[in-house]
């Protein structure tokens, strides 16, 4: 499922806020009780206490995109479509945990959707790129590794396989991966998505029974060892992926950190106008945000650290 740069729960939290703010009086009556009524205008104030900033941040993030990108409702569907496919039986328990109804769910995804058109305009996908992910993707492997702490022991590893050491006997001695380690380090049958990218790299690009240099991911070093391959059957044919395997590609490559310049640059191009008092700063923290260095320029702790001549 594609991730978006907001989590649900405060999504829903700003869709609640927003609500509020829908035509109708203030002083408009949503809970009759004994104790007391709960008007339109004091839910308001409430929500704006705990998630005011964060739900002014988020809603005009989602004007500014939408208003120089475009998705339509059928991606958004089909976006919708794909994450319960994903989630099989688990989807409704997922909306209900993060508060949402299926309806509210497809405008976080619709705002997610306009981040990744902000953040991948500029990239440039190549159709050897998408060629060589449909041939990765229609491809699994069964494979094998030990994982260690550090580059050290990896290295050790290595040079004792490299020495004609048996890969299975050295999992179960080294490996810290308790899921493997016992079984000699197979990991079984998987395909695209299913390890950490750098795991999945060093892993498509071994010939069955080529063994890894030492591979660093977030888990430790990993040393791998690809012992079969098989192609995915009912694989959909190229043209029908083509677009969704650039759009995947395209994030893959694109430089996370430019988004918020970029949103802050077109807000200030919208010229917001803040007319709640206690609302004025909520959208400071966007509109500071440093412009991202250019590929190759220095950063500023580089800067400061060389010397005047």
């Amino acid at each position: 499922m594609k991730k978006s740069a907001f989590t649900l729960s405060i999504a829903a939290a700003v869709l609640a806020l927003s609500a509020c703010s829908d035509n109708g009086s203030d002083s408009e009556v949503l809970v009759t009780s004994d104790a007391g009524d709960v008007t339109k205008e004091e839910l308001y104030e409430e929500m704006k206490t705990s998630v005011g900033d964060q739900a002014i941040q988020i809603l005009m993030i989602e004007k500014v995109l939408g208003a120089n990108y475009e998705v339509s409702d059928e991606e958004v569907e089909a976006e919708l479509e794909s994450n319960k496919e994903e989630m099989g039986e688990n989807f409704e328990q997922f909306l209900a945990q993060n508060n949402h109804t299926e309806e509210s769910y497809k405008k976080v995804i619709r705002l997610n959707l306009l981040q990744e058109k902000a953040l991948t305009e500029d990239v440039e996908v190549t159709d050897e790129e998408i060629e060589e992910q449909y041939e990765r993707q229609g491809t699994e492997l069964n494979a094998r590794h030990i994982l260690v702490a550090d580059e050290e022991t990896a290295n050790e590893v290595k040079t004792k396989l490299d020495d004609g050491g048996d890969f299975a006997e050295l999992a179960e001695e080294y490996s810290t991966d308790p899921g493997s380690a016992a079984n000699g380090g197979s990991l079984d049958w998987f395909g695209t998505g299913a390890m950490v990218p750098e795991f999945e790299d060093a892993a498509y690009s071994l010939e069955v029974d080529e063994i890894s240099e030492p591979v660093q991911s977030q888990h430790g070093f990993h040393i791998i060892q690809v012992t079969e391959k098989r192609e995915v059957e009912d694989q959909e044919p190229l043209e029908d992926q083509r677009e969704a395997l650039r759009s995947e590609i395209a994030m893959a490559n694109a430089d996370q950190s430019t988004l918020l310049p970029k949103v802050a640059a077109l807000m200030e191009e919208a010229n917001i106008d803040i007319k709640d008092e206690e609302l004025e700063g909520a959208l400071d923290e966007i509109l500071n945000t440093e412009p991202a260095p250019e590929e190759g320029a220095p950063t500023e702790e580089e800067t400061e650290e060389t010397p005047a001549e």
